[in-house]
């Protein structure tokens, strides 16, 4: 599976989605944003990233009434292990060893 990067802001967004327990509303997911991250994003924003994400496939809309709700495509664990074997592969040339030793000499 080749995930497509997000960014920064991007993550936010889709760790809040990733953290409910259920599926959130662009007002449910600006909310938790900002008492989290502690950021002071207005819902065209919030909706800006989430338009975003769903380009990218991670997640997708669907409307109740008025509301626009949020469902994962992409499982966070799906997320992190791809992350972790690129960060892996670029800075370790793919060697989970001397990726590990790098934590020990830096004090980890």
């Amino acid at each position: 599976m080749q995930i497509k990067s997000l960014t920064a802001c991007e993550q936010l967004v889709m760790k809040t989605v990733w953290d409910a327990e259920k599926e959130l509303g662009l007002m449910e997911i600006t909310q938790s944003v900002n008492e989290t991250y502690h950021k002071d994003w207005k819902p065209q924003t919030v909706s800006t990233f989430l338009a975003r994400l769903v380009r990218k496939g991670y997640l997708e809309s669907h409307r109740q009434g008025r509301v626009f709700y949020y469902r994962i495509l992409v499982p966070q664990e799906d997320y992190v292990r791809e992350a972790a074997e690129q960060f892996i592969a670029f800075w370790h040339q793919g060697s989970v060893e001397a990726f590990l030793a790098s934590l020990k000499t830096d004090g980890f």
